[in-house]
C-alpha cells in the first residue's frame, strides 16, 4: 500500500518540480494550527463574528495576501524562498518559488501566491479577532481602507489613461 502511494506521488508530475512533501508538511502545519485555534475559540464564550467582521476579514485578507506575496517592500520575506522574475506594475512584482528542497519550494509557492496565502491569513486574522477583538478590528479596518484606496488609485489611473487616449484620438482626427 505504501509503495503504491509513493509510486503515485513520484508519478504525479514527473516533468515538473512539484514539492508534494512540502505541501504535505504545510497542510499538516495548517491543520495543527487550525486545530489549536478552534480549540481556543471553543474554550471562550460563544462569540460569533458579525457580518461586518466577516467582510473586514475578507477584505483585509485580500490586501494582506497581496502585500506579502507581491509587494516590493516585503521582498526580504520572500527572498530566501523565491527569485524575482519581473515587475508587474502598481507597486507589485512577480516572484517565482525556488525549486529544490520540498519545504523551501512549498514556502516559495505560499509566499508568491495570494490565493494560496489567503486561507492561512484568514485563519490567523480570524483567530486574532476572536482573542483580541479591539486591536484586530483596528488592523482589519486599516487594511480595508488601504484596499479601498488601492482600488480608487487603479480606477483613477484607468480613467486617466482613457482620457489621454480620447485626447490623442481627437488630436489625430483634427490633424486629418
Amino acid at each position: 500500500m505504501l509503495a503504491e502511494i509513493k509510486k503515485s506521488v513520484d508519478e504525479y508530475a514527473p516533468d515538473q518540480d512539484v514539492p508534494l512533501t512540502g505541501y504535505m508538511t504545510a497542510m499538516a502545519v495548517y491543520t495543527g494550527a487550525l486545530s489549536l485555534v478552534l480549540y481556543g475559540v471553543t474554550r471562550k464564550a460563544r462569540w460569533q463574528p458579525s457580518l461586518v467582521d466577516v467582510a473586514l476579514v475578507g477584505i483585509a485578507t485580500h490586501k494582506l495576501s497581496r502585500i506579502i506575496t507581491k509587494d516590493f517592500v516585503t521582498a526580504p520575506l520572500r527572498a530566501p524562498f523565491t527569485r524575482r522574475k519581473e515587475k508587474e506594475g502598481a507597486g507589485e512584482v512577480h516572484d517565482e518559488p525556488q525549486s529544490g528542497h520540498a519545504v523551501k519550494g512549498s514556502l516559495g509557492y505560499l509566499l508568491t501566491c495570494p490565493y494560496c496565502a489567503g486561507p492561512w491569513l484568514a485563519t490567523g486574522l480570524s483567530a486574532l479577532l476572536s482573542f483580541f477583538p479591539v486591536p484586530t478590528r483596528f488592523v482589519l479596518r486599516m487594511l480595508t481602507s488601504v484596499t479601498i484606496s488601492d482600488f480608487l488609485h487603479l480606477t483613477y489611473s484607468r480613467l486617466n489613461e482613457s482620457r489621454k487616449a480620447v485626447l490623442a484620438q481627437r488630436q489625430l482626427s483634427e490633424q486629418h
